[in-house]
């Protein structure tokens, strides 16, 4: 039987840049992992592919998932469900792949009770001005919308404390960098390769 793969879960408040480190990381061709991708209500933004960027699905259809136990974490976002479907990464990390998970706080928060072994980084702006400029950049949202997300950055950014590690994404080459440098340690940790040592030696 495979050992089970990692989970790394990347998180930080909206706007931060959360899915173009996620994609720039990928694009890497350095990264051996899974990307579990997200279902949402909320609509799809310009050149996003269901299915590739997230799952988008109904309110409703969200709902049942939760009723029915189907989702490993998920949260009420600014008015939208954000969640992780649990059946796809449980799959990949049995098969011994490592899985990577990009969500919201309050969902990484309900990973961490569930799955304490995984991996937590924070995603966070250099400052809070450049976050807004981010937000208002994007060009998806009324300056209200706008207000809302930078004041609940604000809780968000103070929730970093229950996290493993914190990147600044200053330049997303560097962030890319610092991600990779944390992923290489944790495949280090004595707690991830003590296991394997122990069966060759025949501790119980």
């Amino acid at each position: 039987m495979a050992k089970r793969g990692m989970l790394i879960v990347l998180s930080g408040p909206s706007g931060v840049g959360k899915g173009t480190v996620r994609k720039a990381l990928f694009e890497t061709g350095a990264a051996d992992f899974s990307y579990s991708i997200s279902m949402t209500t909320r609509k799809p933004r310009e050149g996003e592919v269901n299915g590739v960027d997230y799952y988008f699905v109904s309110k409703e259809e969200f709902e049942e998932n939760i009723r029915n136990g189907e989702m490993l974490e998920y949260a009420k976002y600014v008015d939208n469900y954000y969640g992780t479907p649990l059946k796809y990464v449980n799959e990949t990390l049995d098969q011994g792949k490592d899985v990577f998970l990009e969500i919201e706080v309050n969902g990484a928060m309900q990973v961490r009770a569930n799955c304490p072994d995984a991996v937590f980084v924070f995603l966070t702006p250099p400052d809070l001005m450049e976050l807004e400029h981010r937000l208002i950049g994007r060009g998806t949202d009324a300056m209200d919308v706008i207000n809302k997300r930078i004041k609940k950055a604000v809780g968000e950014i103070r929730m970093m404390r229950n996290y493993d590690y914190a990147v600044v994404n200053d330049e997303v080459g560097k962030a890319v960098e610092r991600i990779q440098t944390i992923i290489r340690s944790e495949r280090l940790r004595v707690t991830r390769v003590m296991p394997d040592y122990e069966q060759m030696i025949g501790d119980e």
